[in-house]
């Protein structure tokens, strides 16, 4: 597939690098943003953050209105709440993958039920901002 990677980040993700350093370190989402298009090599990369569902949610819409190869996600806390994200990425005919700087598993209970877990093809959680160059490579691979 020749349409780029969307990279979707949700609320709060803006104040990476300040927000609780301790549990989500101090890596910017400037810096995130470097490291996956450098883990995307030639292929077209489109990385966009909002504190907005519907903005989230237009960005889906785009990303399938384009035939984006593949979307990553990382929702956030609106990775719990949100129907409408898990409705719009039903829409998405490639591979979703769902992605959290933390292992939302280890966290409080509130963070264990998500609902882009149920249309997502991968989820990956845990490995820190890194885990967006191994997603960034799992989707390349994934779409050949």
């Amino acid at each position: 597939m020749s349409g780029a990677i969307h990279v979707l980040n949700g609320p709060n993700l803006n104040r990476l690098g300040t927000r609780e350093p301790e549990i989500y370190g101090a890596t910017t989402l400037a810096e995130v943003e470097a490291m996956a298009r450098a883990a995307a090599g030639s292929r077209a990369l489109v990385f966009h953050q909002s504190n907005a569902e519907y903005q989230l949610i237009d960005w889906i819409h785009q990303a399938i209105d384009e035939s984006a190869c593949a979307i990553i996600i990382n929702p956030a806390g609106l990775t719990f709440t949100s129907v409408p994200i898990m409705d719009a990425l039903k829409m998405f005919p490639g591979p979703v993958i769902e992605l959290h700087i933390t292992n939302i598993h280890r966290r409080e209970a509130v963070y264990h039920h998500s609902l882009v877990s149920k249309v997502a093809t991968a989820v990956i959680a845990g490995l820190g901002p890194q885990g967006y160059r191994t997603a960034v490579e799992a989707a390349c691979r994934m779409v050949g």
